[in-house]
C-alpha cells in the first residue's frame, strides 16, 4: 500500500511549497533572516521555525519545553501561544542551523509521506494538539505552508508560485468557510445572496446563499440581484482572508456593489487564520 489517492494532492502541494521555501532561504545571509514578513510579528526566521515546528509535530516529535517571554505583543490567544513555542525556541538559531534543521525535517517528512498507508478518515493528532482526520490535517498543512511561502516571497521580494498546487488547496479551504462568514459572522439577512468574484491567476465566482433560517450554502451559479457583490483579485483575497492586510489596507482593490454595510461586515469577518 501507499498514500491514499485522495491525499496525494495535499502531499504534492506540501512538497512543492516546502521545497520552494528551502530554495528561498538557503542562500540568505544572517541579517536577511530577521526581515519582517506580512505575518504579524514574525520574521523570515520565525516563519521557517514555524514550518519546521509544525512538520515535526506531524512527525510525532515531542514539543519543546519552553516558556514564552511576556513581551510578545502579537501573541494574544491560546492558539497563538501554542504556535509561538516552536518559533521562540529557535529565535537565536543561526542561519546554518536553520537551514540544516529545515533540510533534515523535509527529508523526514517526505519519507513519512512516502510510507503513509493510513486511510484518509484516520483520526490523528494534528498541529495545535487537535484531533482531526488525516485528510483534514494534510489539507490544512498544505494550506498553511503555501500561505507562509507567500509570506517569505513578499519579505524577500521574490514573487512566484501564486497559482501553484498549494494555491488551489488554499482556495478550497477559504471557500469552505465563506458560508459561515457571510451567514453567521456578517449576519447577512435570511433569503439573501452574496457573490464573491475573484480574478487573477486563480479565479472563481461563487454565490453564498442564506436561506430563510439563516443557514449559508455556497455554489458556482450566479445570482440575480444579490445583496452584495465583492470583486477583487486573488492575491488581495488571500491576503485579506489570512490577515496579511486590513480591509482599509486593501483600499480600492475590493470593488463593492450593493449594501455597503453588509459588504463591510463581510470583509471585516474574512480573516480565517489564527
Amino acid at each position: 500500500m501507499s498514500l491514499h489517492p485522495s491525499l496525494q494532492s495535499y502531499a504534492d502541494a506540501w512538497t512543492h511549497s516546502v521545497e520552494a521555501i528551502s530554495e528561498l532561504v538557503t542562500p540568505l545571509v544572517e541579517g536577511e533572516w530577521n526581515r519582517a514578513t506580512p505575518c504579524p510579528g514574525w520574521s523570515v526566521r520565525d516563519i521557517v521555525s514555524h514550518v519546521i515546528g509544525v512538520d515535526c509535530e506531524m512527525l510525532g516529535d515531542p514539543r519543546p519545553i519552553h516558556s514564552l517571554p511576556r513581551d510578545l505583543y502579537h501573541v494574544k490567544t491560546d492558539a497563538q501561544r501554542y504556535q509561538e513555542v516552536q518559533v521562540d525556541v529557535r529565535r537565536h538559531h543561526t542561519a546554518p542551523e536553520m537551514v540544516s534543521e529545515l533540510e533534515y525535517t523535509i527529508i523526514r517528512r517526505s519519507r513519512q509521506l512516502r510510507n503513509e498507508t493510513r486511510a484518509p478518515d484516520t483520526i490523528v493528532r494534528g498541529p495545535r494538539a487537535v484531533e482531526e482526520t488525516l485528510e483534514y490535517a494534510m489539507r490544512r498543512r498544505a494550506f498553511d505552508i503555501w500561505v507562509h511561502e507567500q509570506d517569505l516571497r513578499v519579505a524577500l521580494n521574490r514573487p512566484g508560485n501564486i497559482d501553484s498546487p498549494g494555491a488551489y488547496v488554499t482556495r478550497d479551504m477559504l471557500l469552505a468557510v465563506l458560508p459561515k462568514i457571510v451567514a453567521k459572522d456578517a449576519s447577512a439577512p435570511p433569503s439573501s445572496a452574496v457573490v464573491i468574484d475573484v480574478h487573477g491567476p486563480v479565479e472563481f465566482l461563487r454565490t453564498v446563499r442564506v436561506d430563510a433560517e439563516g443557514r449559508g450554502t455556497i455554489d458556482g451559479a450566479p445570482s440575480l440581484g444579490p445583496a452584495v457583490t465583492l470583486s477583487l483579485d486573488w492575491e488581495t483575497f488571500v491576503r485579506l482572508a489570512c490577515g496579511r492586510i486590513t480591509p482599509e489596507g486593501a483600499g480600492d482593490r475590493v470593488k463593492i456593489e450593493g449594501d455597503p454595510d453588509l459588504a463591510a461586515a463581510i470583509v471585516n469577518a474574512m480573516v480565517v487564520t489564527p
